[in-house]
């Protein structure tokens, strides 16, 4: 399949490419001999599948991994947690300088980007925290790493490459792949997808997204800020449905001044290659119109990794759209058979995925009765602004007809935010009418992802708006917007009764 040229793809033998190989799959490696019988065999060495393995045989349970590629695969080789992470870290520079007056400053006289240069310190940040995901930390441990294909042959034991390994309890975290595409002539034409996009040594002149997810976006608004002529194309009105109108707006706005050709309630029918260049066809109200790009990256969606694993063999009931069907408690079918991360989940993060791995560990091995459905999981889609989620949305709870209340504090009124000249967006908490009770939250903000924590803990731990109010927040910073939104809240609390009696008080 060709992407862009053959010399824009990471040559495979680069030396950075080597080290991380080298941590996540040693060209020398050996399976070991299994043992007679594990308490914990988990297939898929990715975010889900390190984290129950290193967490079982700490307890001192018996545990086989089993991967078919590389350890760590969803978070740093196949996926696009980190170096997605690395790009938009320098990509936000480079709008930093372009928008250097706006900080009161000068614009560099000559601003060059240098994408080979861009793409070596994503590589090499890759390479850097592989250690974190190397096989030799894991086996320090006790776990025993196989790397193979695997079938599972009956309820209780599976193939590793023909070796037969027999467990008490499995669990498996195989994960997603991004949805392949069903339009004509795009396989034929090539395309980018989040398992090669940060291969990359050669940035496309025009490029076209697909998708209104949150990878869509953040790369979308990347790759325009390192200067390729970006166009997006989305088949629904606004980016990230899921997410706040009001939130997507502030996005579809920021875009717009990137410089980003958006292109909503628009569909892709077809792609073909003339002259070197890879030419779209689009549909917008029954209105057919050609594009021509040099590079398409597609975002519409992940796919369990179900197929070929012999899952009928083991009594697992799984789809190839939803993958493996699970409980609250993350059993599947087969009792003795556990699921976690993206091959299970609605919610694909890596985040989640490593807290379904514990929940595993703790209901196969302990004897745990511990809930999916008790999670407070945040999220947040990493563009600039950021938007970043926690709780119920005001549509959830009209639908589930819990009474709420929301109190907003745009970042305009919040002191830091406007000393950084980041000030577009907003803090938005929900809580339940008549209390404190926090229901959840939106944030859209520079530092979204890292607000976001401090409302989940509130939500974890029980604590409501009310003593977010009594909590000091360092002055100043941008988080001193969620005290703002909880003075708010204590404000309502002052009815005119109590405040008839506040007078009386003062009168005497």
């Amino acid at each position: 399949m060709s992407l862009l040229n053959n010399a824009s793809i990471t040559p495979p033998q680069h030396a950075d490419e080597r080290e991380r190989l080298a941590d996540v799959h040693p060209a020398t490696w050996e399976n070991p001999k299994p043992a007679d019988r594990y308490h914990l065999v988990i297939v898929g060495a990715g975010a889900a599948g390190r984290t129950a393995a290193e967490m079982a045989a700490t307890l001192g349970a018996k545990v086989a991994l089993i991967e078919r590629h590389l350890s760590g695969d969803g978070r740093l080789n196949a996926g696009s947690v980190i170096p997605s992470k690395a790009i938009i870290r320098t990509s936000r520079l480079y709008a930093e300088m372009r928008d250097a007056k706006r900080y009161g400053a000068q614009m560099p006289g000559d601003i060059r980007v240098d994408f080979a240069a861009v793409m070596e310190r994503v590589r090499r940040i890759r390479t850097h925290l592989s250690g974190g995901d190397s096989v030799r930390r894991l086996t320090a441990v006790g776990v025993d790493m196989f790397f193979g294909e695997v079938r599972f042959t009956g309820t209780d034991t599976l193939t590793v490459d023909g070796e037969k390994l027999r467990f008490k309890k499995a669990m498996i975290a195989t994960g997603a792949r991004p949805d392949s595409s069903v339009i004509p002539g795009l396989t034929e034409a090539g395309y980018l997808t989040n398992e090669n996009v940060f291969e990359l040594t050669e940035l496309p002149r025009r490029l076209l997204v697909i998708g209104g997810g949150p990878l869509a976006c953040e790369l979308a608004q990347v790759f325009c800020r390192l200067g390729a002529q970006t166009t997006i194309v989305q088949d629904l009105p606004l980016f990230l449905g899921g997410e706040e109108r009001d939130a997507a707006q502030i996005l579809s706005d920021a875009f717009a001044r990137d410089g980003i050709e958006v292109r909503l309630n628009t569909s892709v029918v077809a792609v073909r290659v003339e002259d070197g260049q890879k030419l779209v066809d689009l549909v917008s109200d029954d209105y057919k119109y050609t594009i021509a790009v040099d590079a398409i990256f597609i975002s519409i969606g992940r796919s369990p990794n179900v197929e070929g694993l012999n899952l009928e063999a083991a009594g697992v009931d799984y789809d190839a759209i939803v993958g493996i069907r699970a409980d609250d408690f993350l059993r599947t079918s087969n009792p003795h058979i556990y699921a976690a991360g993206d091959v299970s989940l609605k919610d694909k993060y890596t985040h989640t995925a490593t807290a379904s791995a514990r929940i595993v560990v703790r209901n196969a091995l302990l004897r745990g009765r511990e809930r999916l459905s008790a999670l407070v999981i945040p999220w947040c889609t990493f563009t600039d602004p950021e938007i970043a989620h926690v709780g119920l949305y005001v549509r959830e709870a009209i639908r589930q007809s819990i009474p709420i209340k929301t109190f907003t504090i745009p970042m305009h009124e919040v002191d830091r935010a406007v000393t950084d000249s980041e000030d577009g967006g907003f803090v938005k908490i929900h809580v339940r009418e008549r209390t404190d009770q926090i229901l959840g939250a939106t944030i859209v903000a520079h530092h979204a992802g890292d607000m976001i924590n401090e409302i989940t803990l509130a939500m974890v731990a029980g604590i409501g708006l009310r003593t977010l109010a009594q909590v000091i927040h360092a002055y100043p910073t941008q988080a001193e917007a969620i005290k703002k939104a909880a003075d708010a809240y204590n404000r309502t609390r002052l009815t005119p009764r109590i405040q008839s009696r506040l007078h009386r008080w003062f009168s005497r």
